[in-house]
Parts: C-alpha cells; sequence; structure tokens
C-alpha cells in the first residue's frame, strides 16, 4: 500500500479491530442519533433532548476512571468483546419499552456504563495490533472509521426507522454490536495485551487508588499528555453539544427537515475528516503536532461562530453576483454554505483528533493508557454536565443561533490562550 494513510491495514489484527470499531461505532452512534430524535419526537423539548445526551454523558462521571483501572487489568480484546454483547442484549430489552421515555433514559444510562469500560480499551488497542512506525496511519485510520461511522449512522438512520420501525430498529442496532463483537473474536494479540498485574477483585481500595494516582501525576508532570487530553475532552464535549442543539438548529435556524440534516451537515462533516486525516498523514505528519491543533482549535471556532449565518451570508452582494453568472441550477444557497461550513469543522476536528490520540499513545505505557483514557472519558463526562443542561436550556430560551455563536468565541478565546501560553 503506497499511501502513508493506508499503511496500518497491511496489519491483519488491526484490519479486524477497525471493522470491530466502524461497525460497534455505527449501531452506538445511529442509536444516540435514534434516541435524540425519538426523544425530540416524543417531546417537542430541547430540555428532554438534553437529558437524553446526560444519560449518554454521566456515567463517564462514575465510573469512567474506575473502569479505566479495571481494563488494564483484564484482557482488552474480551472487554471489547464482552462490553458489544452486553449492549446488543440491552438494545433488544429496550425494544419491548420503546415508547417509554423513562424506561428510555434508564436503559440509555445502563448501555453508557457499559460503554465506559469499552472506551479505555478501544483506542489503547491500537499500539498492541499495530507497529511504532504505523501509530499515526492507525490513528487517522481510526479517526475516518469514528467518523465516517457518525456519517453512515446519520445516513443510514432515517431509511433504517422507516424500514424497520421503533422496536425492529434497536434489534438490527443490536445486530451491529453482535458483528462486531464477532470481527474483534478474531484478532490476534501479538504484541501482548494480556494484564501484568490479576486479581483486579481482591485489589485493595489503596491499590487501585495509587493507580488512579500514577496516571493522574503523568498527565499533571506532561504538559505534552495533559495538553493532548484537554483536546481531545473538548472536541468530545462540543460533538455532545452539538447533539442536543442538533434538532433545533435543524428546524429552527435552517427551516429544514431533521431527517435533511445528516446530509447537509454531518455527511460534508465526515468527508472534512477524511480530508484533514489525509493532509495530516501525507503531507503535515513533520509540523508541530501541537500548533496543528491550536489551529484546528481556531478553525473550529470561527466555523461555528458562522454557522448561524448561512442566510445572510448568501443573501450577500457577492454571493448574488456569483450566482447571476452561474447557471441557474447552481446557485449559491444557504444550504450550500452549510456543506462548506460542515465540511471545515470536520476539517478542523481532524487536526485535533488525530495528532492528540498519537501523541497519548506515543507518550504512554501499556500499563497506564487504559486509566488513562478512563480519565479523559471521565472528564469528558464532568465538564460536559453543565454546557450540556446550559446549551439545551438556552436554546430553548434564547435560540439556538446564539448558543452556537457563544461556542465559537469560547473555541476561538481558547486558541488564543495556547497561543499565548504554550507556543
Amino acid at each position: 500500500m503506497n499511501n502513508q494513510l493506508f499503511r496500518a491495514f497491511g496489519e491483519k489484527s488491526f484490519v479486524f479491530l477497525w471493522l470491530g470499531e466502524v461497525f460497534t461505532q455505527v449501531s452506538y452512534n445511529l442509536l444516540n442519533f435514534f434516541l435524540i430524535l425519538h426523544i425530540f419526537e416524543l417531546t417537542r423539548s430541547n430540555t428532554a433532548v438534553s437529558l437524553v445526551v446526560l444519560s449518554f454523558t454521566i456515567p463517564a462521571i462514575f465510573f469512567g476512571i474506575l473502569a479505566g483501572v479495571y481494563v488494564d487489568r483484564w484482557n482488552k480484546k474480551k472487554v471489547l468483546l464482552l462490553t458489544n454483547i452486553v449492549r446488543g442484549i440491552l438494545l433488544i430489552i429496550l425494544s419491548f419499552f420503546s415508547q417509554d421515555v423513562l424506561a428510555i433514559y434508564i436503559i440509555s444510562f445502563i448501555i453508557s456504563i457499559v460503554t465506559q469500560f469499552f472506551i479505555p480499551a478501544e483506542t489503547p488497542m491500537i499500539p498492541l495490533v499495530v507497529r511504532n512506525n504505523h501509530l499515526l496511519s492507525a490513528n487517522a485510520l481510526f479517526g475516518l472509521g469514528l467518523y465516517g461511522s457518525v456519517l453512515l449512522a446519520y445516513l443510514i438512520s432515517g431509511p433504517v426507522i422507516k424500514i424497520f420501525g421503533t422496536d425492529n430498529t434497536l434489534v438490527f442496532l443490536a445486530g451491529l454490536f453482535f458483528v462486531g463483537a464477532l470481527f474483534i473474536s478474531w484478532i490476534k494479540m501479538e504484541k501482548g495485551g494480556l494484564p501484568k498485574k490479576q486479581g483486579v477483585l481482591k485489589a485493595s481500595k489503596n491499590a487501585l487508588l495509587k493507580e488512579i494516582y500514577s496516571a493522574v501525576d503523568v498527565m499533571r508532570t506532561s504538559k505534552t499528555i495533559s495538553s493532548s487530553i484537554f483536546l481531545l475532552a473538548l472536541s468530545q464535549i462540543l460533538l455532545l453539544i452539538l447533539a442536543v442543539v442538533a434538532p433545533g438548529y435543524a428546524s429552527q435556524v435552517l427551516k429544514i427537515s431533521i431527517e435533511d440534516f445528516p446530509m447537509l451537515f454531518i455527511a460534508p462533516a465526515a468527508l472534512g475528516v477524511l480530508v484533514g486525516a489525509l493532509f495530516l498523514v501525507n503531507l503535515f505528519h513533520k509540523f508541530s503536532r501541537q500548533k496543528i491543533m491550536t489551529f484546528g482549535l481556531f478553525l473550529s471556532g470561527f466555523v461555528m461562530m458562522l454557522l448561524p449565518f448561512g442566510e445572510r451570508i448568501a443573501a450577500r452582494d457577492i454571493v448574488q453576483v456569483m450566482n447571476m453568472s452561474l447557471p441557474h441550477i447552481i446557485d449559491i444557497t444557504t444550504e450550500h454554505l452549510l456543506v462548506v461550513l460542515a465540511f471545515i469543522l470536520g476539517l478542523a476536528n481532524a487536526f485535533v483528533f488525530v495528532p492528540s490520540n498519537t501523541i497519548l499513545q506515543e507518550e504512554t505505557s501499556d500499563e497506564l493508557r487504559g486509566k488513562i483514557y478512563g480519565v479523559l472519558n471521565a472528564l469528558v463526562g464532568l465538564f460536559s454536565l453543565l454546557p450540556i443542561l446550559l446549551v439545551g436550556s438556552l436554546s430553548d430560551i434564547i435560540g439556538v443561533d446564539k448558543v452556537i455563536i457563544g461556542i465559537g468565541v469560547v473555541l476561538v478565546s481558547l486558541g488564543l490562550s495556547r497561543l499565548v501560553f504554550d507556543l
């Protein structure tokens, strides 16, 4: 494989891990999107959507770090396998209670608890199945798999729900989890992966706390690691916030149906991630990763500030002049501008996601990696709690457009602070 991006696909176990990720992420992201839409349709409330998103995130606060400690003591392959099977079974149970809002919250919460053990085992598996010189390629491909899965989940969500209906959609998603588990079962841990420490269930409280402290200490003393964790957490929190405001943004700002939003926003954003990953692996691999991540942060902020103004930009004189010189069938519209902005947002996200994950895997050991990703997951849950509650309520009170602009201002401000204090 001549292209640098696809070098990691030369290792069979990574291919199985990647395929397992794709099926798992398609199912999980489709589930999240399905629940967001389903709750919105049942309640017509952004606040209610916030609550279901919180059911995805709150377990990370209480279980994220502890799950990382346990995963580092367990066989990561088995963790990935069992968590997929359990989540599939829970979805089958949920199919019997799909019209009960409270039941949706509860089962979604339990699924998220199980997911806390999947997360610190998934990405830390990469260094166990690929060579070190393939890490950048592997993380780029993993990023593509992740965001491509989001794209696919959003694209097929409408047809899947229409074809299968609410209850059978949940059964279909359970089947995807089981297929992901099948691919994971074929992984061979050629570089190890078996825990050096056994008997986690007998471990003392002090021993567990000591392991957690060791991971926190590494993050505290290494500016490179702490910076990467901060930016990864920020990018994931941003995705959760966007999930909360997406239905309202589509219906209240864009004046389009919620079902059309994936094609106009998620699809070009995922394409932007693909292009960003290609640039990083083939053109920008020698650039400072910290500078690339800061640029991605700036770019994300500027795009967020522009998102609510697509209609006004389309009405500008320069756009009208361009439309006069173009064939009528390709007039520049608000939807076209949305597609371009979404693409740039995906590009910016790749500039944060790929370098940050690569740094964490290069700078940490196998014994610490699961705990560090567990801490990352807990930070995402903790620091997303208030923003998710606020953006849902604020969107209902002051409008989605103002909330999105505010998010953009925060991102640009964080980018400026990195320029002043870090670079």
